[in-house]
């Protein structure tokens, strides 16, 4: 009668032939894995996390700014037609006259501009060349789908007034204005990005200008001074003229497109621009 046969188990000498051979394996494997570039390796030690230190804990917080800068100061342009409410349809021109037209006696501060610039706006349609109004270029800084509008004001001593509009509840509307020693404009993703001359020579101030929808104005949310690579240059001699251009992607605050290329409907790319800039913010 047949029967089934149990397998027999290994004696003492096959368990440990077999236990040899795990090791011998084993340590293979781990000679091949030393070579392995995706294996993890150390960073080296990681610094201890301190957290911040309040000084002069006891010390009153303010409850007022020394100064009002106007950095969420926005104005309703008046006396402007903004057919189907498309800036790109307006001339930048009839803008800025048109805030002069309203702010006769300002000349400081975000709206304000030079008595010789006000005068120049009088040769805009006869001498263009001489328009101290530079080309418009348009970026949909709201997020409202549509574009709105960058303009930029050449002034005496080597000033550039930059100003941004909006059309806000059907209503064109300043939503930025700042005047400085301008090195450079940049248009990067949703921000505005002013590049201007710090007092340090070899080093420039960089402020990133962002659409806040509380204040419903475009606030300054980055200022830092920075080694630049457009150092002033001795006192008497010329500067280059600044430029508005598209920030490479990653070169500064949010991802905006590269030279040549559109991130928002109706875009224009950005070129060279044209002329000097100034001060106050």
């Amino acid at each position: 009668m047949n029967r089934s046969r149990r397998p027999s188990r290994p004696g003492p000498a096959r368990r440990r032939a077999l236990a040899v051979g795990a090791l011998v394996l084993a340590a293979t494997g781990v000679v091949a894995g030393c070579g392995d570039p995706g294996d993890l390796r150390s960073a080296g030690a990681t610094p201890t996390a301190v957290g911040p230190t309040r000084l002069w804990p006891d010390l009153p917080p303010a409850s007022s700014p020394v100064g009002d800068y106007g950095e969420a100061d926005t104005e309703e342009v008046k006396g402007v037609k903004v057919p189907d409410g498309d800036l790109h349809k307006v001339n930048p021109v009839a803008i800025v006259r048109a805030e002069v037209a309203a702010n006769p006696d300002v000349y400081s501060g975000p709206d304000g501009l030079y008595k010789e610039t006000v005068e120049a706006l009088k040769d805009c349609g006869k001498e263009p060349a001489d328009c101290p109004v530079l080309k418009a270029y348009y970026r949909d800084f709201t997020g409202d789908g549509k574009d709105d509008l960058v303009v930029g004001i050449r002034m005496p001593e080597e000033q550039l007034a930059v100003r941004v509009y909006a059309m806000d509840k059907g209503h064109l509307t300043q939503i930025m204005g700042t005047s400085d020693a301008v090195l450079g404009v940049e248009l990067a993703g949703r921000d505005l990005v002013v590049r201007a001359v710090s007092g340090i020579p070899g080093y420039e101030y960089r402020t990133a200008w962002s659409w806040d929808r509380h204040q419903r104005a475009m606030l300054p949310t980055r200022d830092e001074i920075l080694r630049s690579s457009d150092a002033p240059r001795p006192k008497g001699a010329r500067s280059q003229v600044p430029a508005l251009t598209e920030a490479e992607p990653g070169a500064g605050p949010g991802s905006g497109p590269g030279p040549g290329e559109t991130s928002g409907p109706g875009e224009t790319p950005a070129p060279s621009a044209a002329d000097r800039p100034g001060e106050g913010s």
